[in-house]
C-alpha cells in the first residue's frame, strides 16, 4: 500500500501546531523528522519536553491521538530520543 507522505505531512504539522502552545509553555517543543514507509511518525522531544517524565503521555495522548484523528492512516507516533523510563 503506497501512502501519500505529503498529505501525511500536512496533517501531522497542523496537529504539532496545535499542540505547540502547550509545550512552549513548559519549555519544551517537538519536531517533525520524518514519516516512514509504513505510516509511522518519528518526531524529537526538544527542550524540557527532552528530559520530561510525562513526555510519553504528551506524545502518545496528546500528538498520537491528535494525528490519528487528522490522519487515520498513521500507523503510530515515536520519538527518536524519548527519555528513559526509570
Amino acid at each position: 500500500m503506497q501512502i501519500d507522505k505529503t498529505s501525511i505531512e500536512s496533517k501531522v504539522r497542523e496537529a504539532l501546531d496545535q499542540l505547540r502552545p502547550f509545550l512552549h509553555n513548559d519549555g519544551g517543543d517537538m519536531e517533525l523528522v520524518e514519516i516512514t514507509d509504513d505510516a509511522t511518525v518519528v518526531v524529537r522531544l526538544l527542550g524540557s519536553c527532552q528530559s520530561c517524565s510525562m513526555s510519553m503521555m504528551t506524545l502518545k495522548a496528546g500528538l498520537e491521538e491528535s494525528v490519528k484523528k487528522a490522519a487515520p492512516e498513521v500507523k503510530e507516533v515515536i520519538a527518536i530520543n524519548m527519555p528513559e523510563t526509570v
